[in-house]
């Protein structure tokens, strides 16, 4: 028997940084966010060898251990063995010898939420297999504290809600990890037209979030003007672009990620560097009229907004340059599991 789930990767419209206390608990937060089509994957497959296997077979790498109540995380697939060490110790799982296996369509560190997705992937295999009392809030709030509290890692709220709900969604942040998920009701049209106007762009560089956002989370403790100031803009523009989204203004999108692209340099020095914004400054020349990096920045994948019919000219642009071009389409549902 296999149980298997998967959960959508996530594009970061606006608001991003603002879902990470403690800003989103002094001042609020709100992500404006939409699911893809590309996943994590994770298979559980019980066995009767007296083993835990765990696999990530994007990475190849490979964990084995006797059957135990707990895997010791020492940096080698620290997200597989931390939400078994959860479901053992929070849902009292009797050990037993099984083989999991992982793989996610985008590398980690590329600014989809791919880490957090992940961990929602492997919550709801267990979920699957364990017929666990856990729906999309509290999913997603246990995959959130397994990656803050036991492993300690920095970051966000949004991508566990993102990977729990799917869709696009208008999120609100508040103090005690108060969590409110509002899907968007946006005409098919638009949805059709953004997705037509839209650049997905690795730019062949991935890096570690939890440096920059832990940076970010200095500057807000430090009350770092800039930063705060910044950060404010930021959700004001997620606030503009779910009214854009919804009343079909979509040629002020661009202009509004530029504008969100602009602030989110100021939350950090780690955000940008010279390779790319030469990246965004000559898809701009092309055409594009705004982008920014989905994540907490330093890497992974652009988006660019390109009206018209100018994204073909952006493409060409940006030939040149050592990343390329990502299809994708946006996904209504959120995780998923089944058995087979």
């Amino acid at each position: 028997m296999f149980i298997r789930a998967k959960a959508p990767l996530r594009i970061g419209f606006a608001g991003g940084g603002t879902d990470v206390s403690p800003y989103c608990d002094e001042f609020g937060g709100c992500i404006l966010n939409g699911t893809i089509n590309m996943y994590a994957y994770a298979t559980i497959e019980p066995t009767d060898d007296g083993r835990i296997v765990l696999r990530a077979e994007d990475r190849n790498e490979t964990y084995e251990s006797p059957v135990t109540d707990n895997l010791t995380c020492d940096g080698h697939l620290d997200l597989l063995k931390a939400v078994y060490n959860r479901v053992v110790r929070d849902y009292h799982m009797v050990p037993t010898s099984f083989r999991l296996t992982t793989y996610v369509d985008a590398p980690a560190g590329s600014g989809l939420g791919s880490s957090s997705t992940l961990v929602v992937a492997i919550l709801q295999a267990f979920v699957e297999w364990l017929n666990l009392p856990l729906d999309e809030y509290s999913l997603a709030q246990l995959a959130w504290s397994i990656e803050r509290e036991d492993l300690q890692l920095a970051g966000g709220l949004q991508d566990q809600y993102a990977a729990a709900f799917g869709g696009i969604n208008f999120m609100q942040f508040r103090a005690s990890k108060n969590v409110l998920v509002n899907p968007l009701r946006v005409k098919y049209k638009y949805i059709n037209e953004l997705e037509y106007n839209l650049l997905l762009y690795y730019t062949g560089t991935s890096r570690l979030s939890s440096k920059i956002i832990n940076s970010q989370m200095d500057n807000v403790k430090s009350k770092t003007q800039t930063t705060l100031d910044a950060l404010h803009n930021i959700k004001e523009t997620a606030y503009e672009m779910k009214e854009a989204l919804l009343t079909g203004k979509l040629d002020v999108i661009g202009h509004l990620l530029h504008q969100a692209w602009i602030n989110k340099k100021q939350t950090s020095t780690s955000i940008s560097n010279p390779v790319i914004d030469e990246l965004y400054e000559t898809a701009l020349r092309a055409g594009a009229t705004g982008g920014k990096i989905s994540g907490a920045g330093g890497g992974g994948y652009f988006i660019f907004f390109c009206p018209g019919q100018t994204k073909y000219a952006v493409q060409r642009a940006l030939a040149p340059f050592e990343g390329e071009f990502q299809k994708f389409n946006f996904t209504k549902l959120g995780v998923q599991s089944w058995k087979q």
